[in-house]
């Protein structure tokens, strides 16, 4: 079956928030740590555009979602306003068959092309060594560590930040 990547639509997001809230619930790679309902994550959604640095692509198989990614806000101040932060979440059984280096990588690729965004900023929650050489993979460097800046399951986690040039500039 052919895995095609596309902006995230409405009718999208109670699987977005399904499989994000296996990501609160199982593992320590976001520190959310109550489910969501489909009614808290509207607001969140609707921050994304079709245009402009704020997006959300999926990647969908004959009309199931397996995964999300999205660029975001950096920081709240305008001086940030150039730089986003990106993010990526498959549901767990779609991982190992390419579709989260396609989805990363489109994008990467929007991000490129559009010349209101300077830089891509990531962190990943350690260990995550998918995550790490998924990053890595598209170009992303390691750029430093908050050392256990987040508390889940009842223990401290370092989270790795990562940084890609997207201005356009090689």
């Amino acid at each position: 079956m052919a895995v095609s990547i596309r902006q995230g639509e409405s009718d999208d997001l109670n699987r977005l928030v399904e499989i994000y809230n296996h990501y609160v619930t199982e593992t320590h790679v976001t520190f959310d740590t109550t489910p969501f309902l489909v009614t808290d994550r509207i607001q969140w959604f609707n921050q994304f555009t079709a245009e402009g640095p704020y997006r959300l692509l999926v990647a969908d198989e004959e009309g199931a979602v397996l995964g999300y990614a999205t660029s975001t806000r950096f920081k709240p101040r305008e001086g940030y306003d150039t730089s986003v932060e990106t993010t990526i979440y498959l549901d767990p059984d779609a991982g190992g068959r390419g579709t989260g280096l396609r989805l990363y990588a489109t994008l990467m690729d929007q991000l490129v092309a559009d010349p209101a965004v300077h830089r891509a900023y990531g962190g990943i929650a350690l260990p995550n060594d998918a995550s790490v050489a998924l990053h890595l993979k598209l170009g992303f460097e390691r750029v430093g560590s908050y050392h256990e800046v987040g508390f889940k399951f009842d223990r401290y986690w370092d989270v790795d930040w990562f940084e890609k040039d997207v201005s356009g500039n090689d």
